[in-house]
């Protein structure tokens, strides 16, 4: 079986490491191939490394070396580098990068100063954390350089900043007016990313945010074309329990573009491939004709890595409900 997901940082990457987790406990699906779109809008370059991240994200808590208190950087590291950084007066502090974390970064960057693409790029780390060993492959969205900037109202008038300084400096305290993606309007897929839509058995949109990780994602010219084209379901799993985030901002991100922060309105995103919406018990209402809503049956948590395991099961066998109907 071939299943693909789109995906941000934290909430995805938990879900993700789940849902191998129940393909590797069931005999019939334990061979299923799984390929992993991440956004790469986040994406900063910071004390002239180039970091990325959801990608990080994404490869840490897949090959076991998140840090799980925090959900994002490397387990067990220290901030040596970042605290003589500082003693410099070299900035931005906001972002927190450890020792071991700095590793990844230099890397990257330096395989981009040698001309290497962000997908062969990505290949080699995923190699070094051993997913071709899990049957997972991680791709890119995108080979461009691709930035989300958030613009805010300052005293002086509007000001757009870099998302992660409104996610994490600012915590989404002042209000985003809009999002602008630079970079994204020259950009195509990453090669195998609409390959792996289009020749899919699943599709699986995991609880990340949806305007600014999936949303991203989605804007890449031909992405939302091929889900509206591929004959596998498309399974969302929302990332809303009553309204309000499970996790992180997502709420503030659809106030910003005008979008109620439901379940309803989240699936009103993907309302032109959605085929099924897995959604929490406390917002439990029908879904639009066509849509194939399914209520979770406890709060839509996952917990520690056995919960992930089963939620994603759930949205597992929703998919595959679909493609016996």
């Amino acid at each position: 079986m071939l299943i693909t997901a789109l995906a941000g940082g934290v909430g995805g990457a938990r879900f993700l490491r789940g849902l191998r987790d129940a393909l590797d406990a069931d005999p019939a699906l334990a061979q299923s191939d799984l390929t992993i779109v991440a956004n790469t809008g986040d994406d900063i370059t910071l004390f002239g490394l180039r970091v990325s991240p959801d990608v990080d994200t994404l490869l840490y808590t897949l090959g076991g070396g998140i840090d799980e208190a925090q959900g994002w950087g490397r387990a067990d590291d220290s901030r040596i580098v970042q605290g003589e950084l500082a003693a410099y007066g070299v900035g931005p502090q906001w972002f927190g990068l450890g020792d071991r974390d700095f590793g990844t970064h230099i890397a990257r960057s330096y395989w981009l100063g040698e001309g290497l693409q962000p997908t062969a790029i990505t290949e080699r780390l995923a190699t070094r954390w051993g997913l071709p060993g899990q049957r997972i492959t991680l791709l890119p969205m995108t080979d461009a350089p691709v930035e989300t900037h958030v613009v805010v109202e300052r005293e002086d008038g509007p000001q757009a900043i870099h998302f992660q300084q409104w996610w994490v400096e600012d915590r989404t305290r002042t209000p985003a007016q809009r999002f602008v993606v630079a970079g994204l309007d020259r950009a195509a897929a990453a090669p195998g990313v609409l390959d792996a839509i289009r020749e899919a058995d699943l599709v699986i949109l995991p609880p990340s945010n949806p305007v600014v990780s999936i949303g991203i994602i989605l804007g890449v010219p031909g992405v939302r074309d091929a889900l509206r084209g591929t004959t596998a379901p498309v399974v969302g799993v929302s990332p809303l329990i009553g309204g309000r985030p499970v996790r992180g901002h997502a709420d503030a991100c659809l106030s910003a573009i005008g979008v109620e922060s439901s379940a309803a309105g989240v699936a009103s995103l993907y309302a032109d491939f959605l085929d099924g919406w897995l959604i929490d018990p406390a917002d439990a209402v029908p879904g639009p004709p066509g849509l194939r809503v399914e209520t979770y049956d406890r709060e839509l948590l996952m917990g520690e890595r056995a919960g992930a395991a089963r939620l994603a099961r759930a949205a597992l066998d929703l998919g595959l409900a679909l493609r016996n109907d």
